[in-house]
């Protein structure tokens, strides 16, 4: 059976990969599970460059060989607060503040921002490297808003404020299909997916 190891130990990341990719027919491990415990650097100035960094990183090691690497990067970008936090959403405030603090800190930036103007999305970039060192990326993008306040429980991260106005729901609010079908990860990946099937036949 073909593997895939996926650069990153989010157990959120990992649900929403295997459900997308499941009529993939291939193994689908977590760096974790595929015994490689790297620091990488993610020093890239844009989303794809780092997701490239990754899976690079990971495609390297030994426990890699004759496995095709995925690695995602993503982040929020608000439109009244510059494009941030961008690139650095998953350090935003230090890695291991709790996101209901990054939550909070976002809507207090906001506080007097007329709904028009809330507007944001998440980004998506996956790069695959395959066994022969070709390497491939796919972007995804989601329009929204930042809500009020923290509403929902399904997902992770900054869904709870992210707010879909077409869906009248926050993307935490979703049903992990739904979520799925609309988001930046779940856009991504299906572009990946169709270079995978390329290449899997």
């Amino acid at each position: 059976m073909k593997k895939i190891i996926f650069a990153t130990g989010n157990a959120g990341k990992m649900k929403e990969i295997r459900e997308i990719l499941a009529d993939l027919n291939v193994e689908i491990l977590s760096m974790k599970e595929a015994e490689i415990f790297l620091d990488i650097d993610e020093n890239g100035s844009s989303f794809e460059e780092n997701a490239v960094i990754k899976a690079k990183a990971v495609a390297g090691h030994p426990n890699a060989a004759g496995a095709v690497v995925l690695a995602d990067d993503s982040g929020l970008e608000i439109d009244a607060l510059n494009g941030e936090p961008g690139i650095y959403s998953a350090r935003y405030l230090g890695e291991d503040t709790s996101y209901r603090i990054k939550n909070q800190n976002l809507i207090d930036r906001l506080e007097g921002v007329p709904d028009e103007k809330r507007t944001a999305r998440f980004v998506c970039a996956i790069a695959a490297v395959f066994p022969g060192g070709e390497t491939v990326t796919t972007k995804g993008i989601i329009e929204g808003k930042i809500g009020y306040e923290e509403r929902g429980t399904n997902g992770f991260g900054y869904d709870p404020i992210f707010y879909l106005p077409d869906m009248s729901r926050s993307t935490a609010e979703l049903l992990p299909e739904e979520k799925n079908a609309v988001s930046h990860r779940g856009n991504a990946l299906r572009e990946m997916k169709k270079e995978l099937m390329l290449r899997f036949g």
